[in-house]
């Protein structure tokens, strides 16, 4: 057994309003500068819809992650060495812009100096990349609520494949406007694993870090072969056509680093994002990997995960050189509760066998509140289980994004959710909760209320557990920090003067023509996680 740790998160797509808060404030932190203009390391899609780029789940085309050779051993889908090789000075599977979307800008200006007239004065979406006045018909959130749904919805791969399982399927897969559906699916870099990217690099300018699992891409090294995009199956790996380099989430490695959530997670309105450590066995991640039925990659990946009360596995961890806070941090984990405790929380797309670290809870339609409209009792348990095959939104649907097809661990998550609600409900109204129940998911009342408690009601602190770096860490990972690495310090970037990534008082200084360490303002991090989390603001 190789123990060790990894930052991962949880999305709670039942609490998604689809209010894109998280992408602007991501794309104002890491990609608001040249070259980067049609880059959102989180983006939010409405599902069902064609996704960012354009049907990056169709790996047909694509080639992304990994499949089975003839011996089931694990191989990249597009290709290994000698294929790349051969390719290395012309990747043809590759998004162009026009599956991304040209980004764009307005010509203000003409409104501002327009003279006097009967006309009123237009602003001219102009092209970011060429300048040229250009017409708009693409972008990154194009399906935004169902937008052209009618026209564009067949095009959702997921659709396609879930069309593929049968009439059943096929029937509950459709885009009249009485009987369509959508939801919110929040994406980032997933962080893997068994990253596809990595191993698609060339350079050996990727790389997933010993200390906490976040994937990075080294600025130095990188050459810009952007095989790592078309390694990545998800498609949050991006090329700055400026500076030459691949670039994509970093997971605020800054942040995490002094024990503060993402930009994203920080700012989500809806506060559906949970963040902590997982344990897992590295030694078990390419058997589970090579698991040859893609349906059983979610239980497989369950087995890799770690239980941190678990005697045995704290031993090893501490014999592993993991620190003692980390597991202690693992225990408290949101994530592992989540995902292992309850198993209420799913991998995207587990068929691409990267063994993704960001997990979704799958949305529940109000089913409690829809059996009581029709005359039925809602509460009762024989209809409200009854009830989820039969949701708006087709289980087979949400099977296809989340367990490759499989529809049975869909199905336990929505059922644990809607019992959770019945019991809360119960509650809430002065009643009996009935027992049965939370008995028919596997759970107690004790444990319903637990997850209730995280789910609906968790404070800022129960929603993010992360540890800090490791002091005998501290001076590599500022090492890591220099100017020379980060990839904010180009052109236009914060990394360029004023501001650095770690906020007030970490920009680039200089002594004798010598680029000197940034100075770190770690108090000004916990000065800010105090002022979010106090009851009463501070005095000053």
């Amino acid at each position: 057994m190789r123990i060790m740790a990894q930052i991962a998160m949880v999305m709670n797509l039942d609490k998604c309003i689809g209010c894109h808060t998280c992408s602007v404030t991501c794309k104002q932190a890491w990609t608001n500068r040249g070259g980067m203009e049609y880059v959102w390391f989180n983006n939010v899609e409405t599902r069902p819809g064609q996704g960012y780029p354009r049907r990056y789940e169709d790996q047909d085309k694509w080639r992304g992650g990994w499949e089975l050779n003839k011996k089931g051993a694990l191989k990249l889908k597009g290709g290994g060495r000698f294929k790349k090789l051969a390719g290395i000075f012309s990747n043809p599977k590759l998004p162009e812009i026009k599956d991304y979307y040209e980004p764009w800008t307005y010509d203000y200006k003409n409104l501002t100096d327009a003279p006097l007239g009967d006309d009123y004065p237009v602003a001219q979406p102009r092209s970011q990349i060429t300048g040229k006045p250009m017409k708009i018909e693409w972008s990154s959130n194009w399906d935004d609520n169902l937008g052209g749904a009618a026209q564009y919805g067949e095009l959702d791969p997921m659709v396609e494949k879930a069309r593929r399982q049968g009439q059943e399927a096929s029937d509950k897969v459709k885009f009249a406007f009485e009987q369509t559906f959508m939801f919110y699916l929040p994406r980032i870099c997933e962080h893997c694993l068994n990253p596809a990217c990595v191993a698609s690099c060339p350079s050996g300018a990727m790389y997933k870090r010993e200390e906490d699992g976040i994937v990075l891409v080294d600025q130095d090294n990188c050459r810009g072969w952007r095989m790592c995009v078309t390694g990545c199956p998800y498609k949050k790996v991006y090329f700055n056509h400026r500076t030459g380099k691949a670039e994509k989430c970093t997971m605020c490695y800054p942040r995490v680093e002094v024990g503060l959530p993402t930009v994203c997670s920080e700012t989500c309105v809806g506060r559906l994002r949970y963040l902590g450590v997982i344990l897992y066995d590295a030694d078990k991640v390419t058997a589970a990997a090579e698991t040859k039925d893609d349906k059983a990659l979610y239980e497989a990946q369950l087995g890799v995960f770690l239980d941190p009360e678990d005697p045995a596995v704290r031993r090893a961890a501490e014999e592993a050189g993991i620190p003692y806070d980390w597991v202690e941090a693992a225990r408290r984990s949101p994530v592992h509760a989540l995902i292992s405790k309850y198993k209420v929380a799913l991998p995207l797309h587990p068929e691409y066998r990267t063994m993704p670290m960001v997990w979704y809870i799958p949305p529940l339609s109000p089913v409690v509140d829809a059996l009581t409209e029709t005359g039925h009792d809602g509460e009762d348990a024989g209809n409200l289980f009854g009830a989820i095959d039969t949701l708006r939104i087709p289980l087979e649907y949400l099977a296809e994004i989340f367990t490759a097809g499989d529809v049975g661990p869909v199905r336990s998550s929505l059922e644990k959710l809607a019992a959770m609600r019945s019991h809360m409900r119960a509650i809430n109204l002065g009643d009996l909760p009935d027992a049965s129940i939370a008995e028919r998911v596997g759970m107690d009342a004790v444990q319903i209320e637990e997850m209730y408690r995280l789910l609906a009601i968790a404070k800022y602190e129960d929603r993010y557990v992360i540890p800090t770096a490791a002091v005998g860490d501290a001076q590599r990972l500022e090492e890591s920090a220099l100017p020379d690495s980060c990839s904010l310090d180009y052109a236009d970037g914060p990394g360029m003067g004023g501001e650095g990534p770690f906020g007030g008082d970490s920009g680039s200084s200089t002594s004798g023509g010598r680029k000197l360490l940034p100075v770190v303002s770690v108090e000004t991090f916990h000065l800010t996680k105090n002022r979010q989390t106090a009851d009463q603001p501070e005095e000053t």
